[in-house]
C-alpha cells in the first residue's frame, strides 16, 4: 500500500507539473518581451532576462549608440523599417517600432469604415512580417495622440483598439504602447478606461521638472508602468528665450550637453518602480527651426558633446568629452538677446568663443534665412539653402561678412570641427532692416 501511494503521489505530482507548464505556456505564449510586475516593481523581460532600457529616439548612428552604452531606439514610423531593423540587429539594438495613425480629430477618416479597414489590413500585414525580427522590442500605436472624452470619437477608439487587439492576437510576444505630450490627465483617463495598451509613454521636455509630482498626485487613479519615449533639452517653442522679432535663441552645443546631464540627474524618475526607461532626443540630425537645435550629430555623423552626456547617463560614469567646446557666439560684439538689427550690404564681424585647446580645430560659417515655415502646423523638415557670396575674410575663430541685401530675419551658424569626428555648434539670429525709401 505504501508503494502504491508513493507511485500515485509521484504520478499526480508529474501531472501537476505538466499541467502547470501547460498553463504557463497558454497564459504567456511564446513571449519574448514581457512586462513583469513583482511587488509593485515593473520590469521589461527580454527572453527571460531583465532588460534595462538605455534608449535614444532616432534611426541612425547605431554603431555609435552601441559604443556609447545604448541598447534601444524608438522610431516614429515604418519608413525604411527593414533597413533600420537590419542595422539594429547588427549592433544588438532593440527597437520600438511606431505605427503612425491619423490624429483623433480627423473624424472623417475614422468614420470611413472602408478606409480604416484597408489601413488595418496593411498594418496587420506589417506586424506579421516584422513580429519575428529579433530587434523588435514593442509597438507604439500613434504618436502624441489626443484621447478625447466626447462620444463623437467612438470610431477613433474603435479603430485604435482594433489595431491594439490585432497586435495582441497576432503578436503576443511584444507589448503595445502609445505616447502623449507631457502629462495629460484626461488622456491617461481615456487610455486606461477606453483602450487596451500595455504601457503609457510620455514625450516630455521642459515639463519633466514636474513629472514625478504629477505621477504621484495621480497614482490614486493610474499606477501602471510607463516609458519616457522622448526627453531632452527645451525645444524652440513658447516660453523659450527669443528676440524682439520672435526668433528663438538656441543654446550652444556645450550648454546643451550640460543641460542633458543636469535634467537627467535631477528629474528623471529612475527610482520609480513603475519606470521602464527613457529615450534621449534626438539621436541623429534633424531640421526643426534649425538643423542643430535637437541634433546630437551632424548629417555626416560627427558627434556633439551631448553624445558624451548620453554615454555618461548610460554608463553612470563621468565621461570627458575630448572634442571642441564653445561658450558663446558674438555678432558685432553683441549676444543674441541684444536684438541685433543690421543694415543691408554692410561689413559685419562675428566671433565664436572656443574653450580649452584650440589646436587642430577648424571653423565653418554659414548664414541661413530664418526657418519659420510651417505646413499644417508642422515644422519644416528640410533645411533652407545657405546664402552664398557673403563671407569676406576669416581669421582664427572670427569672420567678416556682408549682411544680406533683402530685409528679413536670418541666422549665422558656426561649427567647430576637430580631426576626430567631434563638433561644437553655435548660432546667432539677426534681422536686416532696409531703411531706404
Amino acid at each position: 500500500m505504501h508503494s502504491n501511494h508513493l507511485l500515485k503521489f509521484l504520478f499526480l505530482s508529474l501531472c501537476f507539473t505538466l499541467l502547470s507548464c501547460s498553463n504557463n505556456k497558454s497564459t504567456k505564449g511564446n513571449q519574448k518581451i514581457v512586462i513583469q510586475a513583482v511587488k509593485g516593481k515593473y520590469s521589461i523581460l527580454k527572453n527571460g532576462k531583465i532588460f534595462n532600457i538605455k534608449g535614444a529616439s532616432g534611426y541612425s548612428n547605431f554603431a555609435e549608440l552601441k559604443k556609447s552604452g545604448g541598447n534601444a531606439v524608438r522610431i516614429w514610423d515604418t519608413t525604411h523599417v527593414d533597413q533600420i531593423l537590419k542595422e539594429a540587429n547588427e549592433n544588438d539594438i532593440s527597437v520600438i517600432v511606431g505605427l503612425p495613425i491619423p490624429e483623433s480629430q480627423y473624424l472623417s477618416y475614422y468614420n470611413d469604415n472602408a478606409e480604416v479597414a484597408a489601413d488595418l489590413k496593411k498594418l496587420k500585414s506589417l506586424v506579421n512580417r516584422l513580429k519575428s525580427n529579433p530587434a523588435l522590442l514593442m509597438w507604439c500605436v500613434g504618436n502624441e495622440l489626443v484621447f478625447p472624452n466626447k462620444p463623437s470619437y467612438h470610431n477613433f477608439y474603435k479603430s485604435f483598439n482594433t489595431i491594439v487587439d490585432m497586435i495582441h492576437s497576432d503578436d503576443p510576444d511584444h507589448p503595445v504602447t502609445t505616447t502623449m505630450v507631457n502629462f495629460q490627465k484626461n488622456d491617461i483617463v481615456n487610455i486606461k478606461i477606453r483602450t487596451n495598451v500595455d504601457i503609457i509613454s510620455f514625450n516630455i521636455f521642459s515639463r519633466i521638472t514636474e513629472f514625478e509630482e504629477d505621477l504621484k498626485n495621480f497614482s490614486w487613479f493610474w499606477d501602471g508602468p510607463y516609458l519616457i519615449t522622448e526627453w531632452g533639452i527645451d525645444g524652440p517653442w513658447k516660453g523659450h528665450s527669443r528676440t524682439a522679432w520672435d526668433a528663438k535663441i538656441e543654446p550652444t552645443s556645450t550648454a546643451k550637453a550640460k543641460a542633458y546631464l543636469s535634467r537627467y540627474k535631477r528629474y528623471m524618475p529612475i527610482n520609480d518602480p513603475r519606470f521602464l526607461g527613457s529615450f534621449i532626443f534626438f539621436w541623429g540630425q534633424k531640421q526643426e527651426i534649425t538643423h542643430t537645435w535637437y541634433s546630437l550629430f551632424d548629417e555626416f555623423g560627427n558627434k556633439t558633446e551631448s553624445v558624451s552626456s548620453a554615454e555618461e547617463i548610460w554608463s553612470g560614469k563621468a565621461v570627458n568629452f575630448k572634442g571642441p567646446k564653445v561658450s558663446d557666439i558674438l555678432l558685432n560684439n553683441k549676444v543674441a538677446l541684444d536684438n541685433i538689427f543690421l543694415d543691408p550690404k554692410k561689413l559685419q564681424t562675428a566671433q565664436i568663443k572656443v574653450l580649452g585647446d584650440t589646436s587642430d580645430l577648424k571653423v565653418e560659417w554659414k548664414i541661413y534665412p530664418e526657418d519659420w515655415f510651417k505646413k499644417n502646423n508642422v515644422n519644416n523638415l528640410i533645411r533652407p539653402n545657405a546664402l552664398k557670396g557673403l563671407m569676406r575674410s576669416q581669421s582664427g575663430f572670427s569672420i567678416k561678412f556682408i549682411s544680406p541685401n533683402t530685409e528679413g530675419p536670418y541666422r549665422l551658424f558656426s561649427t567647430i570641427f576637430d580631426n576626430k569626428g567631434n563638433i561644437a555648434t553655435a548660432n546667432i539670429p539677426f534681422y536686416v532692416i532696409n531703411n531706404e525709401e
